[in-house]
């Protein structure tokens, strides 16, 4: 038992010593954990993994999944208190996205158009916000129009993913000729399968058999990539998942 008790406390320091080194930890760690086994994974599991683990992407997916199933209004909730309580631009902001990610569009947009009635009208997040609302209103050309000026005050904007995105579905809702352009840009800074799936959307509607063809590719790569996906991926991605799988049958 002794000896069973020994070998565990090695698994566990040989465990957090690749932990270590795939995230270019000090390699004093991995003095400690070989010549502490017990004492040594007991320190790193508190001051390195556990932090880490928290403000990993797949944690915080998670704990905002199983936020949303227990008490979907949370967010709303307490964004709304926190305005209630001080009805500064920042509270406004913040309360307008929670509203927009619990579907609250209309809402959302109230809150939007009355932070931008102020001095921070040209706050590049209360813009990408505002452009957000309009377009999830159905207001694509006030959502164009919201776009530009936060592309006049921010230029780097236009390469980022959430704006870019946007941007590129705000002109094809419009018709617009640039659409080819800002889907390219947008899957150029993409950042998950969100532009690809709604680029190959767009290409699929499109006259051209070249154009038909592109949207199988996109949709192909999707459901390639999936297959190596870790789960907060696979769950982030799941709506774009299913419709490329759905396009691919078709």
């Amino acid at each position: 038992m002794r000896i069973f008790g020994i070998s565990l406390y090695v698994i566990i320091a040989v465990f957090f010593a690749v932990h270590a080194v795939r995230n270019q930890q000090n390699m004093y760690w991995l003095l400690i954990l070989f010549l502490f086994p017990g004492l040594g994974s007991l320190v790193y599991f508190f001051v390195v993994y556990l932090p880490a683990l928290r403000r990993s992407r797949g944690a915080m997916a998670a704990t905002k999944a199983i936020s949303q199933l227990v008490d979907p209004n949370r967010a709303v909730r307490e964004a709304r208190t926190d305005f209630d309580r001080a009805p500064t631009v920042a509270h406004r902001m913040r309360l307008g996205a929670a509203l927009l990610d619990a579907g609250s569009a209309s809402e959302a947009l109230e809150h939007y158009q009355a932070a931008a009635s102020g001095p921070f009208s040209s706050d590049p997040a209360l813009l990408q916000g505002l452009a957000r609302a309009q377009f999830a209103n159905g207001d694509a050309a006030a959502s164009r129009d919201t776009l530009e000026k936060l592309f006049a005050v921010d230029p780097l904007a236009r390469q980022r993913p959430e704006p870019s995105l946007l941007n590129a579905r705000v002109l094809s809702a419009i018709g617009a000729t640039g659409t080819r352009a800002a889907f390219e840009v947008a899957l150029a800074s993409a950042s998950d399968a969100a532009p690809r799936c709604l680029y190959a959307d767009w290409l699929a509607a499109q006259p051209d058999d070249a154009d038909r063809q592109r949207a199988r590719e996109l949709y192909a790569e999707i459901v390639h990539d999936a297959k190596h996906w870790p789960r907060h991926a696979r769950e982030h991605n799941s709506e774009w998942l299913q419709r490329a799988q759905a396009a691919l049958s078709r």
